[in-house]
């Protein structure tokens, strides 16, 4: 999510915090403060690639956390990078989202967009969206309003107390809520949700800024069987309609959805191809899986 969509929720929280104490609520007209992202235009991806890195590096005091890293991605593609802790899989997606800048390399989004040439917020509103770890929801908000407050960039204090959903939005509320299966608890303060129930409502928060790039990282940490088992099947659904890579440990997961598989060491990649080759690679099998 962007720097403004957070910001914009912890205010939306105090407030919701402050009308509680006062033991009123939001009309059904609610205060607004977002609007859908403004798309400058269409990726590219006439070349067949909506993602491309070539030669990437970067250090940090001395110690090289990217080596000549080059990756690419196809449009519609669901990508699982896995590899040890400190391979460089968390510093590859600063760099793609523009929270770190590489010493040297190469980073496209299709043929066109030269992401190092944009900042945090403008590599989301390009349609590139990442989700960390531990999920970043509005607690004191229902699910229905997290949900419209990705919707929506802030738009003023008049524009937002007159803000109501038009019939296209309502309908894509409505897509996203069965998409996550959260259906069933649109009216739940976010904040009661269960660790799963909140992973799949903060990957709802970036599908209604209809992304054309997903970057999830470790999704499944942390939830049941059932919860994982629901969430292969909302990444399989996802999978093209927009591109996703998935930074995952649980190797039962990556087998189920799966189709290559990228395999990062120091800072570079060390294998690629299906789990199946790269679990049979002897240099996997040495720095990362074991015997």
């Amino acid at each position: 999510m962007t720097p403004d969509l957070l910001e914009e929720g912890a205010r939306r929280a105090e407030a919701h915090a402050r009308q509680e104490a006062q033991g009123r609520t939001e009309s059904g007209g609610r205060a607004a403060g977002f609007s859908r992202l403004a798309r400058p235009g269409e990726v590219d991806v006439t070349h067949g690639r909506i993602l491309y890195l070539e030669d990437v590096s970067v250090s940090f005091d001395g110690f090289k956390a990217i080596n000549q890293l080059s990756l690419d991605i196809a449009p519609g593609e669901l990508r699982c990078v896995i590899g040890p802790n400190g391979a460089g899989k968390t510093t590859m997606m600063d760099i793609i989202t523009g929270k770190t800048r590489p010493d040297q390399g190469t980073v496209f989004f299709g043929s066109t967009i030269d992401l190092l040439r944009h900042n945090e917020p403008e590599i989301a509103q390009l349609g590139i969206g990442r989700k960390f770890q531990k999920p970043t929801v509005f607690e004191q908000l229902s699910v229905f309003e997290n949900l419209e407050l990705a919707l929506k960039t802030h738009k003023g204090v008049a524009s937002s107390l007159f803000f109501r959903l038009d019939s296209a939005q309502s309908d894509r509320l409505a897509e996203i809520l069965h998409t996550i299966h959260l259906e069933a608890s649109v009216a739940r303060m976010a904040g009661n949700l269960s660790h799963g129930q909140k992973q799949w409502l903060e990957i709802g928060m970036l599908l209604m800024q209809d992304p054309k790039l997903l970057l999830l990282d470790e999704p499944v940490a942390g939830m049941t069987d059932e919860e994982t088992a629901r969430t292969a099947e909302l990444f399989l659904k996802l999978k093209g309609q927009h591109s996703l890579m998935v930074v995952e440990h649980d190797m039962s997961f990556i087998k189920t959805i799966s189709d290559i598989v990228t395999v990062l060491c120091d800072g570079s990649v060390l294998a690629q191809g299906t789990l199946d080759q790269v679990q049979a690679d002897e240099r996997v099998i040495e720095v990362y899986l074991g015997r």
